[in-house]
């Protein structure tokens, strides 16, 4: 199993109870969640990647849990991972899940790469 499918159900009961439009794409193992057309929170495994307001990304990395995001060793400011003691219960998912909608406005959006033919 390279991502929690029970995580990322709740992850979509979330959005589906919010009424937010969001797509999924299955990248490296884990499973992307869109709105917006713009990241909003990744399955890896059984941790959460999270995009926050890179504002309070220093004080959010104080909370149980929270980690900072380094896919290549450098840790990227804004980008957090969640480890079981942070999502556990309910309520401290959608909190997390809340910030990373609540950034999602102000995020930019990746511009898509060319492919090469």
């Amino acid at each position: 199993m390279a991502y929690n499918e029970f995580l990322a159900d709740r992850v979509s009961q979330f959005l589906v109870e919010k009424s937010v439009p969001f797509e999924t794409k299955k990248m490296m193992g884990g499973l992307l969640f869109k709105v917006d057309d713009k990241m909003f929170v990744g399955v890896n495994k059984d941790e959460i990647m999270a995009r926050i307001n890179p504002n309070i990304y220093e004080t959010s990395l104080l909370k149980e849990g929270c980690n900072k995001m380094n896919f290549t060793g450098r840790p990227m400011k804004g980008f957090v991972f969640l480890s079981d003691e942070a999502i556990d219960l309910d309520k401290n998912l959608h909190y997390w899940l809340q910030l990373a909608l609540d950034f999602n406005p102000l995020a930019k959006i990746s511009k898509k790469r060319k492919s090469k033919k």
